[in-house]
């Protein structure tokens, strides 16, 4: 089998919101069942592997992250047409939660995964309008500029210190974010507001509904993107003038994380080289385990005081990183 094949799992997700929105009915709910249900579960059964290859050829793997990228507008489309085919008696909150599940779950990746690529390319591009269709172009700047340079430190808006919920993170580094990303490219992130707001004054005039369903699927988008920032750097603090090593990020090895969301859960390897590609990234001995897979911490972290509890337990069976 291909060293990229295992990867063609993570399609899975926004095809089955493509397919599942065409289709309508309750036949929606296939990618909410799919990543709140199911794949928790197989983060489990699929057990972890260390297994990594940075020689292994790429071509496979640039298609796989580009495949993402296009789907993610193919899904807000099947959404916007969903709206006008009409819900029936289903509220519209199932096509927008799917929606959300499969832009964030699958396209904010790919677009993170992107946007570290040649500024301007059609790589980079794709990326930008993954970001467009989830409502969060600073991203790319503050992620790139900041969070790259300040990863783990008190100043870096996305890292949350022990103790902190992943709802308390949530109404302070979304203005944080962009506050920042004002800061550092004040005319590119005014332009991205500026078309962000055209976007949705030109879904306004098409009608509420397809309003509702658009801002929905980008707010469950922007829920999952700083979930995962939640999780990454939790509790790991160094000091304004400590070097970043592999014990400022938290890892996860499960299989079924590591291949449905292009190698995300081996962040250290990441920001060490944040130029590597996602084949290529490898797990790292001084790396702090998660309590589980993406997918199970999902769930975890909407229990603040399971969370609180878990992370401490594996951060000192990782050695008392971050204080603990």
């Amino acid at each position: 089998m291909s060293k990229w094949a295992p990867h063609l799992i993570g399609l899975l997700t926004p095809l089955s919101a493509a397919v599942t929105l065409l289709m309508g009915g309750w036949w929606m709910i296939t990618p909410i069942v799919l990543l709140l249900g199911l794949y928790p579960f197989l983060d489990s059964l699929a057990g972890s592997s260390t297994i990594h290859d940075v020689e292994q050829e790429g071509n496979g793997h640039n298609l796989i992250v580009h495949l993402h990228g296009i789907l993610v507008p193919v899904i807000v489309l099947c959404l916007l047409y969903r709206v006008w085919a009409g819900l029936g008696s289903i509220s519209i909150i199932v096509p927008a939660l799917s929606a959300g599940l499969a832009t964030g779950a699958a396209g904010v990746v790919a677009a993170h995964e992107l946007g570290h690529r040649r500024p301007r390319s059609g790589s980079w591009w794709l990326g930008r309008l993954d970001l467009m269709c989830v409502l969060y172009l600073h991203f790319t700047v503050e992620h790139n500029h900041t969070h790259h340079k300040h990863w783990a430190r008190k100043v870096d808006p996305t890292s949350s210190p022990w103790g902190r919920s992943v709802y308390g993170h949530l109404v302070r580094t979304v203005p944080r974010q962009l506050r920042n990303a004002y800061r550092i490219r004040k005319k590119d992130t005014t332009i991205s507001l500026i078309l962000e707001v055209a976007l949705l004054v030109s879904l306004a005039s098409w009608g509420t509904p397809y309003l509702i369903a658009f801002v929905g699927q980008a707010v469950v988008a922007i829920y999952l993107l700083e979930f995962v920032n939640f999780i990454q750097h939790h509790g790991l603090e160094r000091g304004e003038d400590e070097r970043p090593n592999a014990g400022h990020a938290w890892e996860s090895r499960t299989r079924w994380s590591r291949y449905t969301l292009m190698n995300l859960p081996l962040h250290a390897a990441h920001h060490l080289r944040s130029s590597t590609p996602y084949e290529k990234l490898r797990p790292y001995d001084e790396s702090p385990q998660l309590p589980g897979g993406y997918y199970q911490m999902f769930w975890i972290a909407l229990i603040p005081p399971l969370f609180n509890r878990l992370m401490q337990k594996s951060a000192v069976h990782s050695g008392g990183v971050g204080g603990a």
